[in-house]
């Protein structure tokens, strides 16, 4: 009997999310290949970064995403590169997580040979966050984020801040790549207000956010899109079992009420797990006792 198969959720993000053109180069190495699912492309045009999801058996996914890299390098230059998401390099992140029939440890191994071919193949220096990070620093994109692509540049010579495959700087164009394995992935979720005050997103955000207070597996952040009325409370939420959607929900509204303003919906950016919105279901209907294998659509997963 031939062993089950493995496979790796990847979401990578890059630092484009406005030029069609390279969003689709960019993504193209992970459409019609043998072994790989290609889930979503996310833009983001305010941002400028675009979020893939794809899943893939260990090996052709692991060479689709060194493509994939291939094409960000070539295509975004840092020096011209503007937006408002926190970014150090042209493929910003190659983030893994196990899926199905693999441990973290392989994910982690795996994530250890991207990085050294990401530096080999490219000359794009890594660092590694999450299970590979060489430091507790370095264990969050923050950290090592910090000051951005600008202010990296300018710090990356030192030994606190220096990447840890490739020399003490930034690649001239490219920047560098955070490459990480950890248990679980982020679900991005938006909550909408019906004002156009930024003041009021922003202090919502900042009770809801686990360093300022709030949830530990959650950071948030207030903020505008142009292209839509009202404001956002923007969040990363890093373990929705823990914290499910609609505390995080239930929380903005009710610091919305405070200052007399509504909510007028939410967004999932992305894929999201099918138990991190049972669980809200449940949550919403008082449902006792309810197993996932009732949802009949589970059973053609098997």
């Amino acid at each position: 009997m031939s062993a089950e198969k493995q496979y790796v959720l990847a979401v990578p993000n890059f630092s484009e999310g406005r030029r069609k053109e390279v969003i689709e180069a960019v993504a193209a190495p992970l459409k019609n290949r043998t072994g790989v699912t290609l889930v979503s492309v996310e833009p983001e045009h305010d941002f400028n970064r675009t979020v893939i999801t794809v899943i893939g058996e260990p090996e052709p996914l692991k060479e689709a995403l060194l493509e994939m890299a291939g094409k960000s390098y070539e295509l975004i230059n840092m020096e011209e590169q503007q937006g408002s998401h926190p970014r150090i390099g042209a493929q910003d992140t190659i983030p893994l997580f196990p899926f199905k029939n693999i441990s973290l440890e392989a994910c982690t191994q795996m994530a250890e040979e991207i990085g050294q071919a990401v530096y080999e193949r490219y000359q794009v220096p890594v660092f590694f966050s999450g299970q590979n990070a060489r430091n507790e620093d370095r264990k969050a994109l923050s950290f090592i984020r910090k000051g951005q692509y600008e202010g990296l540049k300018e710090v990356a010579h030192t030994d606190e801040r220096k990447p840890d495959i490739g020399p003490a700087a930034l690649h001239p164009t490219a920047g560098a790549t955070i490459v990480s394995a950890d248990t679980e992935g982020l679900t991005a979720y938006n909550v909408f207000l019906a004002t156009e005050d930024l003041a009021i997103a922003k202090e919502i955000a900042k009770g809801v956010r686990g360093p300022s207070g709030g949830f530990s597996t959650v950071r948030a952040v207030g903020i505008k899109f142009p292209e839509r009325s009202g404001v956002v409370v923007s969040m990363n939420m890093f373990d929705c079992g823990a914290t499910p959607l609609y505390r995080t929900f239930n929380f903005v509204k009710q610091e919305a009420a405070r200052y007399g303003v509504a909510v007028t919906g939410s967004e999932l950016v992305g894929p999201v797990k099918l138990d991190y919105l049972l669980n809200s279901l449940e949550f919403y209907l008082g449902l006792e006792g309810f197993r996932k294998e009732q949802i009949l659509e589970t059973h053609l997963m098997k």
